[in-house]
């Protein structure tokens, strides 16, 4: 890095169970940090910075550690990411859970925090909105998926890889590989014009609204088999045609899921592989889930962020990560939680704005910039 990142950090701090208070004797250091770069980086096109996360970028706070987390750290490196304040800002405003967290955090989990991190989190409020609910949920909902994925390579593992013959293809394909990609690609494109228009609205949002739209499709008539099916015809393809295409999608998909099933089962932690096998289903991400959707909630209702657990659920969390919780009690209270938040939305419940102040956020982004410069 072309600069000292460790001068130029204003905000560390502990992140992940750490952050939580949810951390046991083997779990690993993550930091969380915000920089503000050299004038060069916000008056020039030369040099860019949008975060530092490689091992050995990280290495320079390893003394700001205390004797605990350095003993961690000696059984694998010290991992986490340091952002330019721009980008910081710009994911804290759309409620990124990640970011929220160490705004949020308590001051003892805290590892640097100069005059400029100190006002940067004395800004925090600034940063909260309804988007939260959107936001907290989508990532719970990143982790029910793939809890459902894993769950179903438990219950149905995939004996071998797929073979073309399975899905009524010759060894080799009859049609020439370039004319398949652009047959496959006009296919795709016709179905991206099907999709609806998100405007303007955060990806977070898009995520948990395009998720809520595919549940619903799914267990009503709409399938991505007959998408594919009607956008081929509406191209003005044969129906032969459109069978090979479909043949050979589905083969791609068979294939992919092995290699993701063949990956996930060598590499798979042996704990996270104990937990599975006993419970049916992935529990740490359960925790997770669980975790994430109440501290949505909270945001929702009180306009606070709790990140730590210790003194509110931690106990029930670390019951849940060691299989307390059946995967049918997991999903059912996760559908219910979802849909009583996105009623209180509706309803108008919530202290908070719908969207932040952005005026504002740049506003402090500017002052402390202008602030770092000067020297």
């Amino acid at each position: 890095m072309p600069f000292d990142l460790r001068s130029h950090t204003i905000l560390l701090g502990l992140a992940g169970s750490r952050a939580q208070g949810l951390d046991g004797p083997d779990s690993d250091v993550d930091l969380r940090g915000v920089a503000i770069p050299p004038a060069a980086y916000f008056h020039g096109f030369v040099h860019t910075f949008a975060q530092a996360d490689a091992a050995e970028q990280m290495a320079v706070f390893e003394d700001t550690l205390n004797r605990d987390e350095q003993r961690a750290t000696s059984r694998t490196k010290l991992e986490g990411s340091v952002y330019n304040l721009v980008k910081f800002a710009r994911l804290a405003a759309d409620c990124n859970p990640n970011m929220l967290e160490l705004l949020f955090c308590r001051d003892q989990e805290l590892r640097l925090a100069n005059p400029l991190g100190e006002r940067l989190r004395e800004g925090a409020p600034l940063f909260l909105s309804c988007k939260a609910r959107h936001t907290f949920a989508g990532y719970a909902t990143s982790q029910l998926r793939r809890i459902r994925g894993h769950r179903r390579w438990l219950l149905s593992p995939p004996a071998a890889p797929p073979q073309r013959e399975d899905f009524g293809l010759p060894n080799h394909t009859l049609i020439p590989a370039d004319q398949l990609a652009a047959a496959e690609a006009a296919i795709r494109k016709q179905m991206d014009e099907w999709e609806m228009d998100f405007g303007d609205l955060p990806p977070s949002e898009i995520v948990h609204i395009q998720g809520r739209i595919a549940h619903v499709l799914g267990e009503i008539m709409e399938t991505t088999d007959a998408r594919w099916k009607c956008a081929g015809r509406t191209l003005g393809m044969d129906d032969n045609l459109i069978a090979v295409l479909e043949q050979e999608r589905r083969y791609g998909a068979a294939h992919r899921n092995w290699k993701q099933y063949t990956t996930w089962k060598n590499q798979r932690n042996p704990e996270r592989a104990r937990l599975e096998e006993q419970h049916g289903y992935d529990t740490k991400h359960g925790a997770h889930l669980v975790r994430l959707l109440r501290m949505g909630r909270e945001i929702l209702t009180e306009g606070k962020v709790h990140v730590w657990r210790g003194d509110r659920d931690a106990d029930e969390l670390r019951a849940i990560r060691a299989g307390d919780w059946s995967y049918d009690r997991l999903v059912s209270w996760a559908e219910a939680e979802d849909r009583a938040q996105g009623e209180i939305l509706e309803r108008g419940e919530s202290p908070l704005p719908t969207r932040p102040d952005r005026e504002a956020v740049d506003g402090l982004v500017q002052e402390l910039v202008a602030l770092a410069l000067a020297g």
